[in-house]
């Protein structure tokens, strides 16, 4: 059976860097409430049900998601995890009671988040707006050994998930590491040290992108290829990773608009910053998902129930259409038909995402379809039994 691990969102309590940032008592609700559509039939905004808009300082409410990801068939959560370096952390309150409180009851692991933030991190004030680092990403062999330490203690604890008997530690940008196997060699000595079989890293990886394998964001954009996802997968696996977690939806939207057209626009958007709203339908973006390299034990795919990133992109944004829980039902039983001829261990999906609200993508209930998209997650793994 399917292990389908959810990204969740720790962004629904004020802190004071946001409110300093972005306006008193910022949270991920700001951008979903004041959303509006962009278009004709466009959705927006987004209205939470069961759980209104609720806040993650209150245990009641973590205990309440935990209880419908169970109901969902959802293994456990992964808790992005916010450290810049120098033991500075943001949004770590959530997760750091759910470790010291013991509640809820329900398996975790931690993903790395490993990048700046920016003022556009959040929202998009204006195409036009200079981008500036409001907090600058850092690494450093002192700086893991701390980062190792701080976590220590979730690595231990009894509700971690784990694969292959290794606690899974998920980094989203591996390439922006600057010595990943310093990084991964260090903590898997640490790890065993403190009575640990090691740990097991898994980074992200896209199956295409503009930039070339291994480029990181400075210079060298070309048309992206469609069909070199082993290569981009080896490119993590040979940096010492032991499994890459693949993203398909940026090649299925390659795939769909034409790889050409889609490089001109992203030229014309980073030249003349011109604001371009890209729709979807859902349903094409699930059936270019996924490639052959995720049947591979190491990869690990991702499914997406439904995508808009409006609420904090505006009209730079792009929104997948005629998203409902059958279509994600139907991708649901795609990803286990990929990973089945796995061993269990490794029949790991991801989905993104458990609360992701401001980007539209979320399987929490809604006031348009209620819990359908937990239903048709447990539903679709019935009919697997």
């Amino acid at each position: 059976m399917a292990r389908f691990i959810a990204f969740y969102l720790p962004q629904y309590h004020p802190v004071p860097e946001n409110d300093k940032w972005w306006g008193k008592g910022f949270t991920e609700w700001t951008n979903v409430a004041k959303a509006k559509p962009l278009f004709k039939g466009h959705k927006q905004p987004h209205i939470p049900a069961d759980l209104g808009f609720y806040d993650l300082r209150m245990p009641e409410v973590r205990e309440a998601q935990a209880n419908l990801a169970r109901e969902a068939g959802i293994e456990a959560f992964c808790y992005w995890h916010y450290w810049f370096g120098g033991k500075k952390q943001i949004l770590e309150r959530p997760f750091s009671e759910v470790l010291a409180s013991g509640k809820p009851d329900f398996p975790f692991c931690l993903g790395w988040a490993n990048e700046s933030w920016t003022n556009k991190s959040w929202t998009n004030k204006s195409s036009f707006a200079k981008e500036g680092v409001l907090l600058s990403q850092e690494y450093g062999r002192e700086d893991y050994i701390e980062h190792f330490n701080a976590i220590l203690p979730a690595l231990k604890d009894k509700r971690y998930l784990t694969v292959d008997g290794k606690p899974l530690f998920y980094v989203y940008r591996p390439l922006s590491i600057p010595n990943a196997k310093e990084f991964i060699d260090l903590w898997q000595k640490m790890a065993v040290e403190n009575g640990l079989e090691g740990i097991y890293f898994v980074g992200m990886s896209f199956s295409t992108s503009f930039r070339p394998i291994g480029n990181i964001g400075h210079g060298g954009v070309k048309v992206p290829p469609i069909d070199e996802a082993a290569k981009y997968y080896r490119h993590i696996l040979d940096l010492g990773f032991d499994a890459v977690n693949s993203r398909g939806n940026a090649r299925a939207e390659f795939i769909i608009s034409g790889r050409y057209n889609t490089f001109i626009r992203a030229l014309l958007r980073k030249i003349l910053k011109m604001d371009m709203l890209n729709k979807y339908d859902q349903s094409l973006i699930n059936s270019y998902l996924f490639t052959e390299e995720d049947k591979w034990s190491n990869v690990f795919p991702t499914i997406i129930p439904n995508w808009d990133r409006s609420p904090r992109s505006g009209k730079n944004a792009s929104v997948y259409v005629n998203s409902t829980p059958s279509v994600f039902a139907k991708s649901v039983r795609n990803a286990i038909d990929i990973v089945k001829n796995k061993s269990h261990e490794h029949q790991i999906v991801f989905i993104q995402s458990w609360n992701e609200w401001g980007e539209g993508n979320y399987m929490e209930p809604d006031l348009e379809y209620g819990i359908g998209y937990i239903e048709a997650l447990k539903n679709e793994q019935i009919k697997h039994l």
